[in-house]
C-alpha cells in the first residue's frame, strides 16, 4: 500500500462527500475513479485512513467522511487556486462596477460573494489604523468647537468633533488647515499625529495650540481604534439550509461577535500564502461557535508600496501584488463539507476587484 495512492483515496473521498455530502464508500470510488486498484483495496485504504485520523466512519456500515485533518491536507494540497473563467470575473465586474461608493461596492461585494459560495460572505471595510492621510478639513459649528472631516486613501471618511477654547480667525484655520494637508497627506494617521505635534513649535500656530492639540489627539484616536472598520455581511439566511437547528445558535452567536470575527479573519488574511487566501477549518478559528465551520478569507488593498496595474501577475494574491499588508479582508463562512476549490476562487476574485478598486479610487475616478 504506498501512501501516495492512499492519499489519492483520501482526496477522492473529500471530492465525493463534498459533492454528495453523504458518507463515500469504496465501490463508489472505484465506480467513479480511476484509481487503478479493486475496491477491496480502497477498503484497505480507507481503513488506513482511519487509523490515521483523515476518515472517519459514522455508522458501521456505511461509508467514510472526512476529518478536520483530512480536510486540511485536502486544501494544503490544493495547487493552485484555480482562477474563475473569463465570464465570471467579467460578471463580477459588471455587478460591481456600478457602485456608487466604497460602501456600496463592500455591500455589492458581500452579497455577490454570498451568491457565488452559497454561504455566509463577510467583507471589512478598510480600517482606518492601516489607512493613510489624503486630506482633512476643519469646519467651525460652534463658537467652541470644530469638525474635523478627515478622507483616507481607502476612501474611508471619519469625522472627529474638536473641543477648543475659543474659534481662530477664519484665515488662520485655513493657513493651518492647508499646512496640515501639506505636511501630513500620504502619512499614516499615527504618524500624522507625530507631525502636527511638531507644527506645535512653529510660531505661526502658538496662538491655537489648543487647536493642534486637539487634532493630534483626534489622529491618535482614529489609529488606535480597531473598530473603526465596518462588516458587511450577506447570505446568513442560507444557514437554515445547510445546518441542524442545534448548531445554528452557537454559528449565529459567532457572526453576532463581530470583534472577534473580525480579530480572526484579519489575521487568516495576513497570514496568507502566495495564493493570497488562507483557510481555517474548524478548531484552527479557536472560536467555539465556528467548531463545524470553515472560513476562507482574503486580505485586499495594501499599505505601503505601488498598487497593482491591471490584472498581471496572475499567481500573486490580491495583496501580494500589491505590496505590503492587506488593509482589510473579504471572506466566506460555510461548512467544513464546503466546495474549497470553487470559494477560494471566488474569494480571491472579489478580493481582486476591491484592491483594484481602491487603487483606481486614489488615482482618479474608475473609467
Amino acid at each position: 500500500m504506498t501512501q501516495s495512492r492512499r492519499m489519492l483515496v483520501l482526496r477522492a473521498v473529500v471530492e465525493d462527500y463534498i459533492r454528495s455530502q453523504e458518507p463515500v464508500g469504496s465501490t463508489t470510488l472505484a465506480r467513479d475513479h480511476d484509481l487503478g486498484v479493486s475496491s477491496a483495496t480502497i477498503r484497505n485504504d480507507m481503513a488506513a485512513l482511519e487509523d490515521e485520523g483523515y476518515l472517519i466512519q459514522p455508522h458501521t456500515s456505511a461509508g467514510r467522511v472526512p476529518t478536520e485533518k483530512g480536510y486540511r491536507y485536502f486544501v494544503d494540497r490544493l495547487a493552485t487556486v484555480v482562477p474563475l473563467s473569463e465570464a465570471q470575473r467579467r460578471g463580477i465586474n459588471s455587478f460591481l462596477s456600478g457602485s456608487a461608493s466604497l460602501e456600496d461596492t463592500l455591500q455589492r461585494a458581500a452579497r455577490l460573494l454570498a451568491q457565488i459560495t452559497g454561504q455566509v460572505a463577510v467583507v471589512a471595510s478598510p480600517s482606518l489604523a492601516k489607512s493613510t492621510l489624503r486630506h482633512v478639513e476643519i469646519v467651525p459649528v460652534s463658537m467652541t468647537t470644530l469638525l474635523a472631516v478627515v478622507i483616507t486613501d481607502t476612501g474611508r471618511v471619519a469625522q472627529h468633533l474638536l473641543v477648543i477654547g475659543s474659534l481662530p480667525e477664519t484665515a488662520t484655520l485655513s493657513a493651518f488647515s492647508s499646512a496640515v494637508n501639506a505636511q501630513c497627506g500620504a502619512l499614516p494617521l499615527s504618524k500624522a499625529a507625530d507631525a502636527v505635534r511638531a507644527m506645535a513649535a512653529d510660531p505661526r500656530w502658538r496662538a491655537i495650540a489648543p487647536l493642534v492639540d486637539a487634532l493630534a489627539r483626534a489622529f491618535d484616536a482614529m489609529a488606535d481604534d480597531e473598530r473603526t472598520s465596518e462588516l458587511y455581511m450577506a447570505g446568513t439566511s442560507r444557514l437554515a439550509h445547510q445546518r441542524t437547528v442545534a448548531d445554528l445558535a452557537p454559528l449565529f452567536d459567532a457572526l453576532e461577535e463581530q470583534v472577534v470575527l473580525m480579530k480572526l479573519m484579519s489575521s487568516l488574511s495576513e497570514e496568507a500564502q502566495a495564493d493570497g487566501v488562507s483557510v481555517a477549518i474548524g478548531s484552527e478559528t479557536h472560536t467555539p461557535g465556528l467548531m463545524h465551520a470553515s472560513v476562507v478569507t482574503s486580505g485586499y488593498g495594501h499599505t505601503g508600496a505601488a498598487r497593482p496595474s491591471g490584472e498581471s501577475g496572475a499567481d500573486a494574491g490580491p495583496a501580494a501584488q500589491a505590496g505590503g499588508d492587506p488593509v482589510a479582508f473579504v471572506g466566506s463562512i460555510g461548512p467544513t463539507h464546503m466546495d474549497y476549490a470553487n470559494t477560494m476562487a471566488a474569494v480571491r476574485a472579489v478580493a481582486r476587484y476591491l484592491t483594484s478598486f481602491l487603487a483606481h479610487d486614489e488615482d482618479g475616478p474608475r473609467s
